[in-house]
């Protein structure tokens, strides 16, 4: 695989690098290195996500070291996915520019494609949103959590989509992760957070000589000269150094939250956040341990026997549309699929709905428009919800981790003490960002309509870890 070579600007009088600096500049120069191990993952990917599901499933008392299966099931929801999340609030997006076999395969896919240029309605700020909660809900449907094929389903279907994006449009760039990308949003959010971003200094640039002027070829398809953040950015060092004016840099946790202007703040992203994050994807960790849910599904299950009406009963459904396995007494009914909707789409309206009616309260007691004010606020809830998708997913790496006789100590002490500390970056993210206003009664009321929403964010999760 060929790699343009990028003149890098050095002056005569070389300053000396800082060891992040190096790091950065490492990544540019070990492109090989980095392409290997990304072609590494791609194939170790492609065979968890195939293999298993044209396998018998695991028997009752498998073992994930002794069956392929477990052991992939493990790996994607115990460790992976989790373990990524944590992974972009620390270090922003370099899952996605080091290591994440769908972008590999998407740039690929697109330097031998067709080439078309990107339109305008593919470029629509809401299909990471509508893709995040398509992928949640249906994820629950066809208990991809739980069974192989429901994994090839998603899985392989999200990368296959993103072969084939990649094959139509883009030159040698990652069209599918900067637009449609069904994680993309809320790596995007996550990013925000992380202490490391490759920083770009305007002044060297424009100072920076002809020589050292050929553009990089950015795979997410970021306008360089003018990043001033890591929410795009996929951290994977091809630009460090060009014109002596990028290079991987510390930053304070949230830094640019705490500096995000109103009108920077984006629509779409705190729907995501708000209603994705915190709504759906709470409903969709929540539903089976809820006895709420099974309360409702059996008094309809009544209702429905009672007038001899036994259509929503019917279970002989195909499992890619509802969880189908008779082998394992695992079958979905079509009240099960429509109970399961009903209790994500009510976890979402009351649970976002809370959220977002704090956050306009909040938002009206600033100046300037109330709902501009309110998604503003909303980016300060990011952790909250970082931390919330981590904990559901973890729920998960418990659960096996339990099937396997290993139980982690102090689980429910360490539950609390990452929920509180999500809360209080939060408050903390808030309190930074209000600091501009001048009036302190605005300033103490809009933090107390913040940790209104907070305490609507965090109920949720008190519920499914401490009282059912």
């Amino acid at each position: 695989m060929e790699h343009a070579i990028i003149p890098i600007f050095n002056p005569a009088a070389p300053r000396r690098l800082r060891p992040l600096q190096r790091i950065g500049d490492a990544l540019r120069r070990h492109r090989g290195v980095i392409v290997g191990v990304q072609w590494a993952v791609v194939v170790f990917y492609l065979a968890l996500v195939a293999i298993p599901a044209f396998l018998p499933l695991p028997p009752a008392d498998g073992r994930m070291l002794e069956n392929l299966t477990l052991f992939a099931q493990f790996i994607f929801w115990g460790i992976w996915w989790p373990f990524v999340i944590l992974s972009v609030i620390f270090a922003g997006r370099a899952w996605c520019g080091l290591f994440c076999p769908e972008g590999t395969l998407t740039e690929l896919a697109s330097r031998h494609g067709l080439g078309r240029p990107v339109p305008r309605w593919l470029k629509w700020s809401g299909w990471p949103f509508v893709a995040f909660v398509l992928t949640t809900i249906y994820g629950q449907l066809v208990s991809v959590y739980e069974y192989p094929k429901a994994v090839l389903l998603i899985l392989g279907g999200s990368t296959v989509a993103a072969l084939a994006v990649g094959l139509v449009y883009g030159k040698g760039s990652r069209v599918w992760c900067r637009h449609l990308c069904p994680v993309s949003g809320v790596f995007g959010l996550l990013a925000r957070l992380a202490p490391l971003h490759f920083r770009v200094e305007r002044e060297n640039w424009n100072a920076a000589p002809e020589s050292a002027r050929l553009p990089v070829s950015c795979a997410p398809l970021i306008d360089i000269r003018r990043m001033t953040g890591a929410s795009q950015c996929h951290m994977c060092g091809k630009c460090s150094g060009h014109r002596d004016a990028v290079s991987l840099a510390a930053r304070l946790p949230g830094n640019e939250i705490v500096n995000l202007a109103v009108h920077e703040a984006r629509p779409w992203e705190a729907r995501l956040l708000v209603f994705g994050m915190m709504g759906v994807a709470v409903g969709a960790f929540q539903w089976s341990s809820s006895p709420w849910f099974v309360a409702a599904k059996q008094a309809v299950a009544a209702w429905l026997i009672e007038r001899d009406s036994f259509w929503l009963l019917q279970d002989d459904i195909p499992w890619w549309l509802l969880t189908h396995y008779p082998a394992s007494s695992d079958v979905f009914t079509w009240l099960d699929g429509l109970g399961i909707l009903a209790y994500i789409g009510t976890v979402t309206i009351l649970v976002g709905g809370w959220i977002w009616g704090w956050l306009h309260v909040a938002g009206a007691l600033l100046p300037g428009k109330t709902a501009a004010n309110a998604r503003w606020l909303a980016y300060s809830l990011v952790p909250m919800g970082g931390l919330g998708v981590f904990l559901g997913l973890s729920a998960l790496t418990a659960t096996l981790l339990a099937a396997e006789g290993m139980k982690i100590v102090w689980l429910a002490e360490i539950r609390g003490v990452l929920l509180g500390l999500a809360a209080l970056w939060s408050l903390a993210l808030a309190a930074g960002m209000l600091r501009r206003i001048s009036s302190w009664p605005r300033r103490l009321l809009a933090n107390l309509a913040v940790a209104g929403a907070l305490a609507g964010a965090a109920t949720p999760w008190v519920f499914l870890f401490y009282l059912w």
